[in-house]
């Protein structure tokens, strides 16, 4: 691994590499879903790079992370940079479209892609509150947060973008950024780290060993219950995780409209249910503002 564009590997001793060769071995297990690995020193978007091995027909299980960002891609075209080694930046590659006779998994209709995202947002909470004792929740549809101060803060994002029939599942996690390196954000919760946040170290390889296992689990349930979010259990437990479910919220919409209610749930489709005067109205994307 490379460090000429991003400096030397220890020029910040709070923020060590990755130990590439230990990840692979932890992760690339016979029968594991995940089959390749690469980290990569310094790379434009992980996303961008995973949606190009999908082109080229890499199958399914590869894993790239990255430990500088400088443009990374997020929900409604939002970019940003992430420092050097101070979170984790990663994407995967995934292919429900294709049967696994060796595992018993048929093809997964297209209808049921929507749960994804939510799928790694289960995968991504319970890991960070398994490996720093954070009280981490989820906000539809793709936001982890943690608790700071008196309220809450962003620590996570969450990117699925369709490429070529396959599914590129993109995470941004803020593990040890300092305050004054954190973006700005206009709308929603201000954002955080996990350290900011009063996570005991700064340790970023057992939080993606946690959340890439956890992550492979839910997906084989999902895949073995083809798609269905109730049966598999995932319902269920995005349900428990999420923090938007039994608020009052405001949503703002790609059209530049709102719809203000109360969230009753989460529908078949992974939308987001939100009772208003007119009844309850499915909601497949928007930011959403919890409101006090």
């Amino acid at each position: 691994m490379s460090f000429a564009a991003g400096g030397s590997p220890f020029s910040d001793l709070g923020r060590p590499p990755l130990n590439e060769r230990a990840l692979r071995r932890a992760l690339l297990t016979p029968g594991a879903l995940w089959r390749r690995l690469e980290v990569r020193a310094e790379t434009g978007s992980t996303n961008a790079d995973v949606a190009a091995a999908a082109r080229d027909d890499e199958p399914e299980g590869l894993i790239v992370v990255a430990e500088r960002q400088v443009a990374g891609r997020g929900r409604l075209g939002r970019t940003w940079e992430s420092p050097a080694r101070a979170g984790l930046s990663l994407s995967v590659l995934l292919r429900p479209n294709v049967p696994d006779e060796a595992r018993g998994w048929a093809a997964v209709p297209t209808a049921a892609y929507g749960w994804l995202p939510l799928l790694a947002g289960v995968a991504l909470c319970a890991s960070v509150h398994r490996v720093t004792g954070l009280d981490a929740s989820l906000k539809w549809p793709n936001d982890l947060l943690v608790p700071v101060g008196a309220g809450e803060g962003k620590t996570a994002g969450i990117l699925a973008e369709g490429v070529s029939g396959a599914v590129v599942m993109g995470v941004g996690l803020n593990v040890s950024l300092r305050a004054d390196e954190l973006p700005d954000r206009p709308t929603g919760p201000p954002a955080t780290s996990l350290v900011l946040a009063g996570a005991p170290d700064a340790d970023r390889e057992p939080l993606l060993k946690a959340f890439l296992r956890s992550f492979a689990d839910w997906y084989a349930r999902w895949r073995e219950a083809g798609g269905d979010a109730a049966a598999s259990g995932l319902r269920e437990a995005y349900r428990d995780s999420c923090g938007t479910i039994g608020k009052r919220v405001r949503v703002l919409l790609p059209d530049g409209s709102e719809v203000s209610g109360f969230v009753t749930g989460v529908d078949d489709d992974a939308r987001l249910l939100v009772r208003t005067p007119a009844g309850d109205r499915p909601l497949a994307a928007g930011d959403v503002v919890h409101l006090r």
